[in-house]
């Protein structure tokens, strides 16, 4: 009976044990999970790049830097971003797309004169809290709505631009039909002055034959 108790007994404890080193496995395996690589290289480029940051005041000599009080940042110059920087950490030189990312993370763009955009976990000297911000489930027809403004201002500015477009082709056939009438009208005035001199020619030309004749017969 003794024997059979033991065998009992490590057997209950072996399931328990199993349970622990699995629990413990994943608890490490959490602590040990970084940040998304997106935010990271977002924060590499901001953090570790004294051109980037070495200004704050918007007077255009800085590509990106972080805002004033390091809860944000600032893209003062999307063309030299989109040129210089992004193709080094992204691999792709598309600022829409880059805005699309933020905002798959939560970013929010604040301010309507300049690119500048905000989360309340993605802070100058906190680094650490980069793993506290996680992505968005994103449905089929969420965009930001200033890059939907863009691209519907777009689509406004090609279609006015083809409606102009038409505008100045009819404004250019009136102005053709009108110098054709014009040019018509020269045309006959010039026919009817040709006449003319041709008329005071030959009169002349027959006033100077008879004059000739008298002339003769005076002689």
């Amino acid at each position: 009976m003794p024997a059979a108790m033991d065998v009992d007994s490590s057997n209950n404890r072996s399931p328990y044990k199993i349970s622990r080193s699995t629990s413990t496995g994943r608890s490490a395996a959490a602590a040990t999970k970084g940040p998304a690589p997106f935010l990271s290289k977002t924060y590499d480029l901001l953090d570790e790049r004294p051109s980037s940051s070495s200004s704050s005041s918007g007077d255009g000599g800085s590509i990106i830097s972080w805002n004033e009080d390091g809860t944000g940042f600032v893209v003062w110059s999307p063309a030299e971003f989109s040129e210089l920087m992004l193709p080094r950490y992204f691999k792709h030189n598309n600022f829409s797309s880059f805005i699309r990312q933020l905002n798959t993370y939560g970013f929010k763009k604040t301010s309507s004169k300049r690119w500048e955009f905000k989360h309340e976990k993605f802070q100058r000297g906190n680094r650490e809290m980069l793993m506290e911000i996680t992505r968005k489930r994103c449905e089929p027809s969420v965009y930001p709505s200033y890059l939907k403004a863009a691209t519907n201002s777009n689509e406004e500015d090609r279609q006015s631009l083809n409606h102009d477009q038409r505008m100045q082709l009819v404004e250019e056939n009136s102005n053709l039909r009108k110098e054709k009438l014009e040019l018509q009208t020269q045309i006959a005035q010039f026919k009817d002055l040709k006449v003319k001199l041709l008329d005071f020619v030959g009169h002349y030309m027959g006033n100077s034959n008879d004059q000739h004749v008298k002339n003769g017969r005076i002689c």
